[in-house]
């Protein structure tokens, strides 16, 4: 029988630390696995479908978008038909750069009729409502809008030329309320390299798929860079403007859809819808400090705890490889104790290997700078209660400069 007191307190607590980290990211990658093998797709189109009869307009709320919107819009413009009757209207929300007229530049470089493409103001917002995000610009598209169908993109998306006929054709099929499509997330900076990768794991296993597209499931999820609203049920719900002061508002639709009976779909969309969020370090920050404690359901233990976690399972292996390695040369005396944590936090890197090799094959993203999830994991436990602070106290809460209390 082993003497427990005989157990040097130190050395053990770093190795059950790696232990538990690698039971983490083995937690992790089963409940990937097993969530994704199930997770509903967006579906080829049969051959020679005809095109349906309906109506639909894609809207891009753009604020300072200088950088993506004529990447976003030429992608849609240059889409195959997805019905008979489509357009694009682009929503210029008080932007201070080019937007506008890179918007209007793109539309007549295109080629596309006169009637297709649309540059909507927003105008300013009421001074007397909480309005944030892109919410405003949402509403006053909607409001001008009669066509059967609406489907809401984020200016940093890129969409295939199948994208929108394969969804349309969907959400007939599967008489959806709302589609809303799972992106493939595209790191273009230093900062996302680190901290995407880490995040893309995390909403998979959290919101899973599976239970949102169950109707029986309080579980509600979409994803906001693509949801296409049945006109109708747009109504039903009130639409953007009866979230007006929603931060994380496709989550809050997605409730509002499946909290009113109505048909929620939810569908990986990989192959045909690519996103980038961030150009670099301090644009992340911002978004991710903006939506991680609300996501979270605002709670201050499951924001703090679920940073800690990641720090746990995506810096601690890193950590623990380098002291082990230390505490081997400096106290040799314990050498066992030391060889089992770098054992331990080897194997807790070589998980996070697996992980990405997964996530390669599951979202395309490639296996660059893995090895900096390590560091990734510390920026996640830095933004944890960053976002708690900011949310609740107000100060630096912000999306794109503009304040959200």
């Amino acid at each position: 029988m082993i003497d427990l007191a005989t157990i040097p307190l130190a050395p053990a607590l770093l190795v059950a630390t790696a232990a538990a980290a690698c039971l983490g990211l083995l937690i992790l990658l089963a409940g990937l696995q097993r969530v994704f093998a199930v997770a509903p797709r967006l579906q080829p189109l049969p051959s020679q479908q005809p095109l349906p009869a309906d109506s639909l307009t894609v809207v891009i709320p753009a604020y300072n978008e200088a950088s993506n919107i004529e990447a976003c819009l030429s992608h849609v413009l240059a889409s195959d038909p997805p019905c008979a009757d489509w357009r694009v209207v682009v929503v210029d929300d008080a932007s201070t750069d080019a937007t506008a007229a890179l918007a209007t530049a793109t539309a007549a470089a295109s080629g596309c009729p006169p009637d297709r493409f649309q540059l909507l103001q927003a105008g300013p917002r009421p001074t007397d409502q909480r309005w944030v995000g892109k919410n405003w610009a949402c509403t006053q598209a909607a409001e001008q809008i009669r066509s059967d169908w609406l489907l809401f993109i984020d200016a940093d998306v890129r969409l295939q030329p199948d994208a929108l006929r394969r969804a349309l054709a969907q959400a007939n099929s599967d008489q959806a309320d709302l589609l809303s499509l799972a992106p493939r997330l595209a790191c273009t900076c230093l900062a996302e390299w680190m901290v995407q990768p880490i995040m893309a794991s995390l909403l998979g296993l959290g919101f899973p798929i599976e239970a949102a597209n169950d109707p029986a499931s309080p579980v509600a999820f979409a994803a906001g860079p693509f949801m296409l609203f049945r006109r109708a049920a747009y109504a039903q719900i009130g639409g953007h403007r009866a979230l007006a002061g929603e931060v994380v508002e496709d989550l809050a639709l997605a409730r509002r859809i499946k909290g009113g009976g109505l048909r929620l779909r939810y569908l990986l969309g990989l192959d045909v819808l690519e996103l980038s969020m961030y150009a670099d370090l301090a644009a992340l920050w911002e978004g991710w400090s903006k939506n991680w404690f609300l996501g979270l359901d605002s709670s201050v233990s499951k924001a703090l705890g679920a940073a800690a976690v990641v720090v746990l399972m995506f810096s601690g292996p890193w950590l623990l490889l380098g002291s082990g390695l230390v505490l081997l040369q400096l106290m040799p005396q314990q050498q066992n104790w030391w060889l089992a944590l770098a054992a331990l936090a080897t194997l807790g890197i070589v998980l996070q290997l697996l992980l990405r090799l997964w996530s390669r094959s599951q979202f395309q993203v490639p296996m660059r700078l893995w090895w900096l999830m390590g560091a990734g994991g510390l920026l996640v436990g830095a933004i944890g209660p960053t976002s708690v602070w900011r949310t609740l106290t107000g100060r630096g809460w912000t999306w794109k400069g503009r304040p959200l209390a």
